[in-house]
């Protein structure tokens, strides 16, 4: 699920660039590839990920803007502490695509969508809803749309209980916050506490 994530935020940053065609000239490869298995992929930079889904059009106090401020304030705390740089990243992916485009995501994310201090912050979308179902399922996020009840018609107003994901340098969710337990200094120690662990390499 990490990698699909990883995946998107390489999407975005290709909107950020400007449009692409699918015809456009690839660059020719100027040395022999080596075959599958003949070489070994090194972990370059393990991080532990602080994965949170929102939609920029939530009001709800407890809901998206609650993670947000917890996610700006642990930006904070990590920024005042230097060993952790490089070794925490988050991201903040939206599961209404319709209405929250990379312009939006952008928009949403103001200053914070550039890396400060080795503290990378994705703002991520999909590009349609049958993209980010898998991801929706995967994490178990229950995602709701209202019914307007004069027409029996879909709303989009989006219902949904906030969960926060912490992955560790795996890949594997450690912890999951729901709005009552999704506090900075919780996620902090956690963090902290992942980042302490001895890495199986071999996994």
């Amino acid at each position: 699920m990490l990698r699909v994530l990883m995946l998107c935020a390489a999407w975005l940053a290709s909107q950020h660039a400007g449009a692409h065609r699918a015809d456009d000239a690839l660059p020719a490869l100027d040395f022999v590839a080596p075959a599958p298995g003949t070489y070994q992929l090194h972990r370059i930079m393990p991080a532990v990920t602080l994965l949170g889904f929102i939609y920029t059009t939530c009001v709800d106090p407890d809901g998206c803007p609650l993670a947000y401020r917890v996610f700006d304030s642990l930006k904070t705390s990590i920024h005042a502490t230097p060993d952790l740089g490089g070794k925490v990243r988050f991201v903040t992916l939206s599961f209404d695509p319709a209405r929250d485009t990379p312009t939006v995501m952008a928009r949403y994310a103001g200053s914070r969508l550039e890396q400060e201090q080795g503290l990378e912050w994705y703002f991520l979308t999909t590009r349609s809803v049958h993209d980010l179902l898998p991801l929706v399922e995967g994490f178990g996020q229950d995602v709701r749309y209202s019914v307007d009840k004069s027409s029996g018609k879909p709303r989009r107003e989006l219902s949904h209980v906030l969960k926060v994901f912490l992955i560790d340098r795996l890949g594997d969710i450690r912890e999951i916050y729901s709005s009552a337990f999704l506090h900075p200094q919780t996620v902090m120690n956690d963090i902290k506490t992942l980042l302490m662990e001895r890495q199986d390499v071999t996994k």
